[in-house]
């Protein structure tokens, strides 16, 4: 499997941008438009609020999903019976945000947002006809007034060695939403399952943004467009002391889109929350 890097700035960008993601759910660009010294300030103050009992007054809201998961209730993959090794904050334009950071994950929530919308006309305009004959509507129109396209700052602690037998960083999981947009993380790990069946590290060079492809995008393509399964590596030897912090926005379109003929996204939606509480 290979991941090609797609320079933005390319003429050919969308083009090439496309094919990758056709061919294996990950897209990989550099010289993108997210601000590079916006996305180290992010990070760097996000740790240090992970590091302070100030994060347990933002206890997540089990009905809003907003504010900060503990390891304790953190997610646990379709499939799997063991929870992730992490901590997260989720962020909507509605939700709670901590007054001990900066506004700067607030301004990246609505770069991020731009983007994912010229990368959306990047798949509209490169999907094939009978494909792009499936769309409800324009994907741009999908997230047009939607408040539910989430920013999680994630938070993979270092490893104490005391960790449950078999649990992992991220176990191997889909996305649900369109686009996932994710700038490299502070340290590697992530990868991606191939057609072959053979896992893929996937290019972390800091600078460059990594794009997957989630459930409702390829549902309402017809699966032309595969959201790939990924996972997060537990690291070893020095990398094991390190925190590694991590900045997903997942794209959302409104609840009453249709996304094929069998599901309106809000009926999407719930049926896999429904399938995810039930494995629990």
């Amino acid at each position: 499997m290979h991941l090609p890097v797609v320079d933005f700035q390319n003429p050919t960008a969308p083009q090439d941008f496309c094919k990758s993601l056709h061919e294996t759910g990950f897209g990989v660009l550099r010289n993108h438009p997210l601000d590079q010294a916006l996305v180290e300030g992010i990070y760097a103050e996000w740790l240090a609020f992970f590091q302070t009992d100030a994060k347990a007054k933002y206890a997540q809201d089990p009905a809003k999903m907003d504010g900060y998961f503990s390891p304790a209730v953190s997610e646990t993959a379709k499939g799997e019976t063991k929870r992730d090794i992490k901590e997260f904050f989720h962020i909507y334009p509605w939700g709670r945000y901590p007054a001990e950071v900066s506004d700067a994950a607030r301004r990246y929530y609505g770069l991020g947002s731009s983007l994912a919308a010229t990368l959306l006309r990047w798949v509209e305009d490169n999907s094939p006809a009978e494909v792009k004959a499936k769309y409800s509507m324009p994907l741009p129109q999908m997230i047009e007034g939607c408040d539910q396209t989430l920013l999680r700052v994630l938070h993979y602690p270092p490893l104490r060695g005391d960790e449950e037998a078999g649990a992992v960083r991220a176990a191997a999981h889909g996305d649900i939403n369109l686009l996932t947009i994710l700038p490299a993380a502070t340290e590697p790990g992530l990868q991606v399952l191939g057609k072959e069946g053979a896992w893929h590290d996937v290019p972390c060079d800091f600078g460059l943004l990594i794009v997957n492809i989630g459930d409702m995008l390829q549902e309402a393509s017809g699966h032309y467009y595969p959201s790939t399964v990924h996972r997060v590596l537990n690291p070893t030897g020095e990398g094991a002391k390190k925190s590694r912090i991590s900045l997903p926005l997942f794209l959302h379109p409104r609840r009453d889109v249709m996304l094929s003929e069998r599901y309106t996204v809000e009926k999407y939606f719930n049926e896999r929350m429904e399938e995810l509480r039930g494995k629990k």
